[in-house]
């Protein structure tokens, strides 16, 4: 069930939403640390981890789904938020490098349709970053934030989920160790939880990021391919020497018997 665009702007503009936002932006960073001449694509609602890239990525667009609604970004230039169905987004095979799901997975009922059409979009040599809330976490369990809505993964899921639907999960991410609570003090000491957390206790980690690759090797089949053997009959005019075919001349006709022949004195 996909959460109301009002509110998840109202969870970023709250002072927990923009630890959040701090917290998950620096990890999003650490591994994709560069997108120069990259083209990148925010899926659900990433705009509040979008804006980094859009100082040296060659293009940074935004899908929102119909069912969630959408909100315009940016504020200080030409929009770049589309909204669309989740299982069918506006853009060509092959259009991006890097591409972010956040509030997305969790919440759509199509899942694997979701995947297959980022998939699809995605570039042979590009990248997928998928956010979920950790299903240990416990961001998932407070519903004052928009982490506890929907299906929360442990990083076996979310791994074995992008494996099923042709891609192949390259690492592993946490973060949001520090409570969801609007504490002043909490959030002051906020970046140093983070660390400790992402150190010691790394499965209590509030969401679970996990980058994965496009495989373009193999497919998943429906069921075992069945091919039919036998052997080709040659013609019997044709007649194998070598590896060469070769006709075969028609013998001549046999001539009837003398007692058949006619007489020609008759």
């Amino acid at each position: 069930m996909w959460l109301d665009v009002v509110d998840l702007r109202d969870f970023y503009d709250s002072p927990l939403g923009q630890v959040a936002r701090r917290l998950l932006r620096r990890r999003i960073r650490l591994v994709w640390p560069n997108t120069s001449g990259l083209r990148v694509l925010g899926i659900g609602f990433a705009t509040p981890y979008l804006r980094p890239f859009r100082e040296e990525a060659e293009r940074v667009a935004a899908v929102m789904p119909a069912s969630q609604g959408a909100l315009p970004w940016p504020a200080d230039g030409p929009g770049l938020v589309t909204l669309c169905e989740d299982e069918a987004l506006p853009f060509p095979d092959r259009s991006f490098d890097r591409i972010l799901l956040v509030h997305a997975l969790e919440n759509t009922e199509h899942s694997r349709l979701l995947m297959r059409e980022v998939w699809r979009v995605l570039t042979d040599g590009g990248r997928v970053m998928v956010i979920t809330p950790n299903r240990q976490g416990l961001w998932a369990r407070l519903e004052r934030t928009p982490f506890a809505s929907g299906q929360p993964y442990s990083s076996q899921q979310l791994s074995a989920l992008l494996r099923d639907t042709m891609f192949t999960p390259l690492s592993v991410h946490r973060a949001l160790f520090c409570p969801p609570v609007s504490s002043r003090l909490m959030r002051a000491w906020a970046g140093a939880i983070e660390e400790i957390g992402w150190r010691w206790f790394p499965g209590f980690s509030g969401v679970v990021l996990v980058e994965a690759a496009k495989q373009i090797y193999a497919a998943p089949t429906n069921g075992a391919v069945v091919r039919q053997s036998g052997y080709l009959a040659l013609p019997d005019r044709l007649r194998t020497y070598g590896n060469r075919f070769t006709p075969v001349e028609p013998p001549s006709p046999t001539p009837p018997p003398d007692h058949e022949q006619a007489n020609p004195s008759a």
